[in-house]
């Protein structure tokens, strides 16, 4: 059963149409992947998914419910959690308190009463525990009292993937969980997003350039370019597929085709 619809979704900015009638099927507990060049529409695609953008036409349909025109904070209490392309942290906060803001939807009496009540508040008591469980998870406990503004990006990125988590989301989508990270780095998210898919169970969107990384831990790929999907199947019939390679290998793709080379 699907958990997340898309069903032609288009948004244009001006006179640029950043996406043109998408249509995608997410599975429940699916690992799923949307790829394309830059500036194919990925991010588009997952801001209206998140209620950041409003499509123009179209529909949005999570766990059968229209959400096309729901804010930000609706999506998210639905149990829609994501991360962003650039890390969006509160520098000045340390580790633990950046991630208690993915708690907030969770606050019966209030996130500020809560934090001014401190330890006293058996309500925060029980967010800081789930806090420390997500921190253990995903092995942050060296940096839980570390300002965010101190740590190398690679952290950083961890911490906002720890966020989202601490949201307990039903489906999570990740915007280039791995972009700017050294071999070790992109190593550990990819364990730590399969860990995610199969210890928690979350259904996991994301939009990745790492093709090493898509190829190896997604199940299905949907392709964007240019705003419009041109191919969708398993990692390997994507990798097949000649639409896809002439959208990411452009003219080298059809002097190869032609036998002429690229030298």
């Amino acid at each position: 059963m699907a958990i997340l619809e898309t069903r032609n979704v288009s948004l244009n900015f001006g006179g640029i149409r950043a996406l043109s009638d998408v249509s995608l099927s997410v599975e429940a507990g699916g690992l799923y992947a949307i790829i394309g060049p830059n500036g194919a529409g990925k991010t588009s695609l997952l801001n209206c998914i998140s209620g950041f953008y409003r499509a123009d036409s179209g529909s949005i349909l999570f766990e059968g419910r229209d959400i096309t025109r729901f804010r930000p904070d609706e999506v998210s209490k639905l149990g829609i959690a994501r991360t962003f392309q650039n890390v969006e942290l509160f520098a000045n906060m340390n580790v633990i308190d950046n991630m208690l803001l993915g708690r907030h939807h969770h606050y019966r009496i209030g996130f500020f009463r809560n934090a001014f009540l401190g330890y006293l508040a058996e309500e925060e008591t029980a967010h800081r525990r789930k806090i420390e469980e997500v921190m253990d998870f995903l092995e942050m406990q060296q940096w839980r009292k570390h300002l965010v503004a101190s740590l190398p990006f690679g952290v950083q990125k961890r911490v906002e993937l720890g966020r989202a988590l601490a949201q307990e989301p039903k489906i999570l989508l990740l915007d280039e969980p791995v972009a700017g990270m050294n071999a070790e780095e992109t190593e550990d998210i990819a364990r730590f997003i399969l860990d995610i898919h199969e210890e928690l169970r979350t259904t996991i969107v994301m939009i990745e350039h790492d093709m090493d990384v898509v190829m190896d831990i997604s199940q299905g790929i949907s392709v964007l370019d240019f705003g419009v999907k041109i191919a969708e199947g398993t990692p390997l019939e994507v990798q097949k597929n000649p639409e896809v390679q002439r959208a990411y290998l452009g003219e080298n793709y059809e002097l190869m085709m032609r036998g002429e080379g690229t030298g």
